[in-house]
């Protein structure tokens, strides 16, 4: 998740305690009726959304190849199926709701078209990782770790450019301590568990799910990185078909 994983189904409170809630307090839309569209095109923000979506998926590589290796796989994906845009709390921008396979774009938060792309990709990863493997995301935080770490590492949170936004600057081995400390805040965002928790499940599976680079085959740095990505895989596929 972007600032937070998201949703699978909230737990019930048991013997008066409470129970974890996997994140669905971040994204209190969930729990609501959904709105009408005539009551929907009066909110600024959902509209505003639903555009800069759009763009995205027309215009983002990084998007592209996560949609085309989606479908490959296949685990199609419809713009008004599987993205919801819906207000969320202040401190999350999106997430993966797992029990319904859909991606949830926080409007309310999301104000830029590169912060837009962003999202989307990171979100897009995890629905690839449900896609393609058996994620327990309910119970395994080893799991949740490993698609949080691909997210950083693969989405461009961890940019030259978006360190240096946030001021936070370093040399050797500085993308690597973005991604560990993403994936560790995301999980904390979500899951009811101590930090020492939340830092032992992502060192013990960092390096495994740090070199898995599926589907893009190379840490994207850049949008040109990412289109270089695109265009390996269309590649590979052709390859693949003609053996």
């Amino acid at each position: 998740m972007e600032g937070g994983e998201a949703a699978p189904p909230a737990a019930e409170e048991k013997g008066g305690e409470e129970e974890d809630d996997f994140g669905y307090r971040l994204f209190p839309d969930r729990n609501k009726k959904p709105q009408s569209f005539l009551a929907r095109s009066f909110f600024t923000f959902h509209n505003r959304c639903q555009l800069m979506l759009r763009m995205t998926l027309e215009t983002s590589p990084y998007a592209q190849l996560l949609l085309e290796a989606m479908k490959q796989s296949g685990c199609t994906v419809f713009s008004d199926r599987h993205f919801s845009c819906e207000d969320c709390d202040g401190c999350v921008s999106g997430g993966f709701d797992s029990a319904t396979s859909q991606i949830v774009l926080c409007q309310n938060n999301i104000r830029q078209q590169s912060h837009m792309n962003r999202v989307v990709t990171h979100e897009l990863i995890h629905a690839f990782d449900h896609c393609r493997a058996h994620v327990d995301w309910f119970k395994n935080v080893k799991h949740l770790a490993c698609s949080e770490i691909r997210a950083a590492n693969l989405s461009g949170d961890c940019t030259l450019m978006n360190e240096i936004a946030r001021f936070k600057f370093g040399l050797k081995g500085h993308h690597q301590t973005c991604v560990r400390d993403r994936a560790i805040r995301s999980i904390l965002a979500v899951r009811k568990v101590s930090k020492e928790t939340a830092e032992k499940a992502v060192d013990e599976v960092f390096d495994a799910c740090f070199n898995d680079l599926e589907p893009f085959g190379r840490i994207p740095h850049s949008k040109r990185d990412a289109k270089r990505a695109y265009r390996d895989f269309q590649n590979r596929d052709r390859y693949n078909a003609n053996l």
